[in-house]
């Protein structure tokens, strides 16, 4: 299993690599579809959520969403319970751009997942939620200035 995380890197690598070259055309550039498709698929979220859900910094969160509302791709809207924290809205034009991303995620998706049975899907599936569960902790830890000892 030691080479589980390698593998794992490769595979997210060579996904971002092809996706950042596949929508130039969308001007969306250095992992700035994910933005996107979490702002369409959850309309509202803040930017607290995306630093947690793509455990990125939230320097990184902020200009890639600036830029995307320069873009005309997403709109900040004052939360109601909250002044400091903005909700964020796809635009018509986002919602417009997420249509090719979600069908090249689809596209890898199958492409990654062919000679999987079910089953084996599903325990995948499994595995990388309680990866994510194991590696959240250490995530919070060190964004929060800590250091791991090894």
């Amino acid at each position: 299993m030691p080479n589980a995380l390698r593998a794992i890197g490769v595979v997210a690598r060579a996904l971002d690599s092809i996706a950042n070259i596949e929508f130039r055309d969308l001007a969306l550039t250095r992992g700035q579809y994910l933005y996107l498709v979490r702002i369409v698929e959850q309309p509202g979220i803040i930017q607290e959520q995306l630093v947690n859900q793509l455990k990125v910094d939230r320097a990184t969160v902020a200009r890639s969403v600036a830029k995307l509302c320069r873009q005309g791709l997403v709109e900040k809207r004052p939360q109601p319970a909250n002044a400091k924290a903005n909700q964020l809205y796809p635009t018509a034009a986002g919602i417009a751009a997420y249509q090719p991303i979600r069908r090249e995620n689809d596209y890898s998706l199958h492409q990654a997942l062919a000679g999987m049975s079910p089953d084996e899907v599903a325990t995948l599936e499994r595995l990388l939620d309680q990866m994510c569960t194991n590696i959240d902790q250490d995530w919070q830890f060190v964004k929060k200035g800590g250091h791991r000892h090894y």
